[in-house]
């Protein structure tokens, strides 16, 4: 059962309820509308986001002289509808996201358990390869990967997991140095359990909140991260409509035709921006030291 704050408990003896805080509402609708365009992308785009038309080339979007209505956001140097490379640049976005910090939270999470729990030379072992990590730049990890291989999808999930898995390792680590000190844990070796039961069924659950506040804050990140990997030709290759590879699209044409890079640009502003607004909104909810002020 959790205390309840100072501020609440006032307001509680006043006989007033305790303020709730719901998340903003202009951020939330933002990051559903994500959503929405990731999961049906199929249905919500006009055209396909690969084909195009070479006589439809460079259409402005509309309020613009020579603006057409079945392209309301212009086309591309190809005749691709903008607006359907938007759509479908939101799946790769949200898929790039989710993928990569699952995979960089359960990683970075288990070593910093590992480190934790276990101290002595398991964790001083692990911990300098954090530090081994956290030296080595990452844009040239994805440079190196994109000349032994390809650029693709799996290149970027491996670079995001590079980059990003010390921050989970580092407050896992300290989180489980100080939960395994509770008398809940000495309370379980009394009763018999063994290791593996106590860090997860005992100190696991403890550092759940703070493993999705750094999630969720993360988020964003890595929507930047994908598109500056696929600006740079590392990350998503083309034809796949990416935010980052519709920007680079554009850069030879921002005077002629600059909608091909403003608008992407904007989607990515807006949606990482609401992205750390929630983030910050939900460190404010589960982190303990910020919940009771």
């Amino acid at each position: 059962m959790r205390i309840p704050s100072a501020a609440a408990a006032d307001l509680a003896v006043a006989g007033r309820p305790p303020e709730r805080r719901w998340p903003p509402a202009i951020p939330l609708v933002i990051v559903a509308a994500l959503v929405f365009c990731a999961v049906l992308a199929p249905l919500l785009a006009p055209h396909s986001p690969v084909e195009g038309s070479l006589g439809e080339r460079l259409i402005p979007p509309l309020g613009m002289e020579g603006a057409k209505p079945n392209h309301p956001f212009g086309t591309d140097r190809l005749g691709r509808d903008t607006l359907s490379r938007l759509v479908y640049g939101a799946r790769i976005s949200l898929s790039v996201s989710v993928v990569g910090i699952t995979l960089t939270g359960t990683m970075g999470a288990f070593i910093g358990l590992l480190a934790g729990f276990l101290g002595g030379w398991v964790e001083t072992l692990l911990m300098r390869l954090v530090d081994i990590s956290l030296s080595l730049p990452g844009i040239l990890i994805a440079v190196l990967l994109s000349v032994v291989f390809e650029p693709s999808f799996t290149n970027v999930i491996i670079v995001v997991v590079f980059l990003l898995w010390p921050s989970y390792a580092r407050l896992v680590r300290g989180e489980t140095l100080g939960l395994k000190q509770q008398e809940f844990v000495a309370l379980a070796r009394v009763a018999g359990c063994s290791s593996l039961t106590i860090m997860f069924r005992h100190i696991v659950p403890n550092l759940a909140p703070s493993i999705l506040v750094l999630a969720t804050l993360h988020v964003g990140y890595v929507i930047v991260l994908e598109a500056a990997l696929s600006f740079l030709g590392v990350g998503i290759p083309p034809p796949t409509p990416s935010w980052g590879v519709m920007v680079a699209d554009g850069r030879g044409l921002i005077e002629q035709a600059w909608w091909i890079s403003i608008l992407p640009g904007i989607a990515i502003l807006v949606t990482v921006l609401s992205l750390n607004i929630l983030g910050d909104w939900v460190r404010d909810r589960l982190d303990p030291k910020l919940r009771q002020v």
